[in-house]
Parts: C-alpha cells; structure tokens; sequence
C-alpha cells in the first residue's frame, strides 16, 4: 500500500467517525533495515456541552468564564483555561498579551502555574480550555501552542496521572485522554 492509499484510509477513518474519532497515521519505508511505526491518537467528540459528564460542563463553564477576563488588546482572541485538582479545587487562568508579542502567556500556563504554586503536589486531573473572539466562543475546538502542550505533559509526569483535557468550541467539544494524544513525541523528564 503505498502512502497515497495510506491517507485516502486515514481521511476514510476521520469522515466516518463522527463522535469517536480515531486517527491511525503508519510511516512506512522502502529502506530494509527500517521499522515500520504506528501511531494513534484517539479523540473523542461530543456535540454540545450537554453531552458531556456534568463535571467536565462544570469545567468548560468556568473556563468560559476565565475568557471574559482574558487580556488581550492585540488579537482580539480571548482563551481561558479552568483545571480540576486531585484535591477538588479549580484554578483558572486565561491569556495575558504584552506589546512584546513574545512575552505574552497563554491561558494554559498561566492556569497551570498558578496550580503549581498553590498545590505543588496536588496532581491535574482534568483540564478544559475555550476561546471567543468577537463573533463568541469559536467554533472549532480551541487547540493549545506546543509550548503548552509541553508544559502540560511535565504537568502529566509530575502528578503522575493523565489529564482529560476538553477542547471547547461552538460547533463541537474534543476530549483527550492523556497529553500524549495531543503531543505524542513529547520531551520527558528521566
């Protein structure tokens, strides 16, 4: 099979799919002493906000509510991140711009930060992420930067547990099980 059946297979999988979403991307090569790897991202999606647990619309409410304190004059585009502690609190933080476009901060980090300086060994549970714009929150599922990502897999290794991490958007909600399944070749401490 070659590498243009290989996608026509992947976008089969996706198209069909519609609230389990399970992506199979095969890297082959024609060289003999190479393996063959697989790798697997599994994805759930939910319609609404209603279809999920009351927990996790908890969760996707209050980092609905950090957007509407995002600071971000520059681009216009407000995130708010709510996390679920080991410990039952919730801790938020939302986007922080700067003029200095590099020093700006995601929502994400701010939230995780503040959780590691007021629980350093309180483990992450769970965490919900949502974004709005002028139109209102967006439509597709807000997606975090790499740096967040990798941020949320120390996170991940620290509290030695996997965080459900909710992606909200208008049109649908993703779930992931895990940050591997948002950043699969992550950095990790020995």
């Amino acid at each position: 099979m070659n590498i243009l059946s290989w996608i026509s297979l992947l976008r089969c999988i996706c198209s069909t799919f519609g609230a389990y979403l399970y992506i199979n991307i095969v890297f082959l090569s024609k060289l003999n002493n190479m393996q063959t790897k697989e790798l697997h991202i599994f994805v759930y999606e939910y319609s609404t906000i209603w279809d999920l647990p009351e927990a996790d619309q908890q969760l996707v409410f209050a980092a609905r509510e950090a957007v509407r304190r995002a600071y971000a004059p520059y681009s216009g585009f407000y995130v708010g991140a709510a996390l679920l502690l080991a410990n039952g609190e919730v801790v938020s933080g939302n986007n922080q711009e700067n003029a200095a476009y590099p020093t700006g901060l995601c929502a994400e980090r701010v939230a995780l930060s503040y959780a590691h300086s007021q629980y350093p060994d309180v483990a992450v549970k769970i965490l919900a992420v949502s974004a709005s714009n002028a139109n209102g929150i967006i439509n597709e599922p807000v997606k975090p930067c790499g740096s967040c990502r990798q941020v949320m897999m120390e996170t991940e290794v620290r509290g030695k547990q996997l965080i459900r991490i909710i992606l909200d958007g208008k049109k649908k909600i993703q779930v992931f099980e895990g940050v591997s399944n948002l950043l699969p070749f992550a950095f990790k401490p020995e």
